[in-house]
């Protein structure tokens, strides 16, 4: 299991790193997957070594256990020949194998149980990196999103501080004082206008009011039969 103490080790110290010097999301995450990966590619070569560890001394017990009913048969078929010397000696061959067998035997189901466990351990590991790049879009563009609501909030604070806002709304007074001033300019001209066009109807009504009053008169005088010539 030291493999995978190892790889977590390197792992969080890699990520801490990347941590404390991270400007860019999302090259920090692609670089913590591509870590990762290689730490599994490692991981999964101690595993295969374990695994071989854990059938060689397979093998080698069972060798040692059939090498013994091998003797042992021998044993049997020297004691048929009435050769007990013969079988004596094959007896002790059988221990010998029996013994180294049964000597391995622990070692094996000690070897076994590691790797279950790394193979375990290994398939975690697999599944944490699954999810984690299955993850990373999501942090990636929640990164995005807080970095443009960043500058969004740094570039609020330096109008404020440059009084930019402030500049806006002076000038926004003057274009509403301007076009007061058009607006009153407008009017009065509309007022001289009106006056002007007063004026003149009030002059052609008293034109025609005089000329009536002249021609009454001029008939009065036709009518007694005085002309200017008197």
């Amino acid at each position: 299991m030291g493999i995978f103490k190892r790889l977590s080790d390197v792992v969080k110290a890699n990520i801490n790193d990347l941590i404390s010097k991270a400007e860019n999301p999302e090259k920090m995450l692609n670089q913590m997957l591509i870590d990762m990966n290689e730490h599994l590619i490692e991981a999964k070569k101690g595993v295969a070594s374990a695994i071989a560890d854990e059938k060689r001394l397979e093998r080698q017990m069972k060798e040692n256990l059939d090498n013994a009913k091998e003797w042992e048969s021998k044993a049997m078929i020297a004691l048929k020949a009435e050769k007990e010397d013969l079988a004596k000696q094959a007896l002790l061959r059988k221990q010998e194998y029996l013994n180294y067998g049964n000597e391995l035997k622990p070692q094996w189901e000690a070897q076994h149980a590691a790797v279950t466990k790394l193979k375990d351990s290994l398939k975690m590991l697999q599944q944490k990196i699954e999810e984690a790049q299955r993850k990373k879009n999501i942090l990636i563009a929640r990164a995005k999103r807080a970095e443009t609501t960043k500058k969004i909030q740094e570039t609020m604070g330096n109008m404020k501080d440059n009084n930019a806002f402030a500049v806006f709304d002076r000038m926004s007074e003057k274009v509403d004082k301007l076009e007061s001033e058009a607006d009153a300019l407008t009017e009065l001209e509309d007022l001289s206008a009106d006056s002007s066009l007063e004026a003149q109807f009030k002059e052609l009504e008293s034109s025609g009011t005089n000329a009536d009053l002249l021609l009454e008169e001029l008939k009065a005088k036709m009518d007694k039969g005085e002309t200017g010539d008197q």
